[in-house]
């Protein structure tokens, strides 16, 4: 069977055309409608992706991710917003959602937002190894235990650096503004600038070994910010 997807979702007919086409398509589908209920599945399920309505009665979505994301769930949470309320995107960004998709939405851009994200979790999932089947002096980066080794070198990170490169990890090769950082990865901290966030990725191309003229890792996009190329097995 393919990945399992939970949906927390109170408009049945969506539930019944989204549930029908993620089964045609190989997935594992479950669906709740009730918010205090379905975060109580998010938690103690094994799905690997949540699709999550806003409205919902019991509890609203946008409390719902909040609370998921601070008891240290990560699975990648695609929020479904009434289009057109770009606070709600924007507020379930900053509470730890990956990516949101307006209502009413095309199945096919719905599946295709989903693959995406589940690529990205499967290659941040590969960063919370051990490392111990690496060769010697392979560049090895742990985010489990919190350290990069980098040849002979073993370099700690911060939390902050965990946080910055999972983050990476989850949105590998696409371009990630300097603001989109500052906003998911510090959450709008006021003495938080964009200058912090290139000092916290100097840091990790030190440990990374990266050149600093022809990076292999973090890229620079002048005047927008960095895409993550992680490194492959």
């Amino acid at each position: 069977m393919g990945a399992k997807i939970l949906m927390i979702e109170d408009e049945q007919g969506i539930q019944l055309t989204v549930g029908d086409r993620l089964l045609a398509e190989g997935y594992e589908f479950e669906t709740c409608p009730d918010g205090i209920a379905g975060e109580a599945i998010a938690r103690n399920g094994d799905h690997d992706l949540i699709l999550l309505d806003i409205m919902l009665p019991g509890k609203d979505g946008l409390a719902i991710c909040k609370a998921l994301r601070s008891s240290g769930i990560t699975k990648p949470i695609l929020m479904l917003t009434a289009r057109g309320q770009v606070s709600d995107r924007v507020n379930g960004l900053k509470l730890g959602a990956d990516d949101y998709l307006g209502k009413p939405f095309d199945m096919a851009e719905l599946l295709a937002r989903i693959e995406a994200l589940l690529r990205r979790a499967e290659a941040s999932a590969h960063a919370y190894d051990t490392g111990q089947d690496k060769a010697s002096g392979e560049l090895v980066i742990d985010l489990k235990r919190g350290y990069i080794a980098n040849g002979t070198e073993e370099f700690p990170l911060s939390a902050q650096e965990i946080k910055l490169l999972d983050y990476f990890y989850r949105h590998a090769d696409a371009i990630v503004s300097r603001e989109e950082l500052l906003n998911t990865v510090w959450g709008y901290d006021p003495e938080i600038t964009t200058r912090t966030i290139d000092v916290h990725v100097a840091r990790l191309r030190q440990k990374l070994g990266d050149v600093k003229d022809v990076p292999k890792y973090i890229h620079t996009v002048r005047g927008i910010g960095y895409k993550f190329t992680p490194p492959r097995a």
